[in-house]
């Protein structure tokens, strides 16, 4: 399989994000997703940069202790549905110190490109408004051994319970399998690929830098 050269390849894969059709009302939304522990915070903020400043939002931001995954309806409702009306959307993260949603609301305006990062973020319930599917290839094993060296045994417990709701939720539900790239992370930069959905009405672009 022919690749999309690693060296430049956040530019060029920033170009053809901007080339696509909206999908969200004027934004098309473009999820980062992969396992925790994958590199998609910082792949999501390098991609931005790349796209000029493209905004980024997290599904960190909707999760909860108690609602791991059960953050759908609230990012559709808060964000999903102002956007495809071309308004701005506004929204309470949530505070995973204090453990509930924040008092003040965010703002997040419709953007040429926005950035849906976080594990799941290519559930089935946001495909519909995905104008691209990214997947960090970094397999469970590796990600969640990464993640937890990252923070420490003070984080063990939540990990604990993170892992059996991560393999639940992408057993009954994969963003893998319907990611049209994916992102392999190198010593020096990112690997772009087509992923599976590529030739699944989700066409691969032109294998050029």
């Amino acid at each position: 399989m022919r690749t999309y050269p690693p060296v430049g390849s956040l530019d060029a894969l920033a170009r053809r994000l901007r080339a696509l059709p909206p999908s969200c009302g004027p934004v098309r939304l473009v999820a980062v997703d992969g396992h925790a522990g994958s590199g998609k915070t910082t792949f999501a903020g390098r991609l931005a940069e790349a796209l000029g400043g493209a905004p980024v939002l997290h599904t960190d931001d909707f999760a909860t202790h108690e609602e791991l995954f059960g953050w759908a309806g609230r990012l559709r409702s808060e964000v999903l549905a102002p956007l495809a009306r071309g308004t701005a959307a506004r929204y309470t993260p949530y505070d995973w110190v204090e453990r509930r949603f924040a008092t003040t609301r965010r703002r997040l305006d419709p953007a040429p490109v926005v950035l849906l990062e976080g594990v799941g973020s290519g559930r089935r319930a946001m495909r519909p408004q995905l104008a691209r599917l990214l997947w960090m290839d970094l397999p469970e094993r590796d990600s969640w051994r990464r993640g937890q060296l990252r923070d420490g045994p003070e984080l063990s417990a939540f990990w604990d319970g993170w892992l059996p709701a991560e393999r639940a939720h992408f057993a009954a539900d994969p963003s893998r399998p319907y990611a049209g790239t994916l992102v392999l992370q190198r010593k020096e930069g990112y690997e772009v690929l087509p992923g599976p959905a590529a030739n699944d009405g989700n066409a691969p672009w032109p294998h050029t830098a």
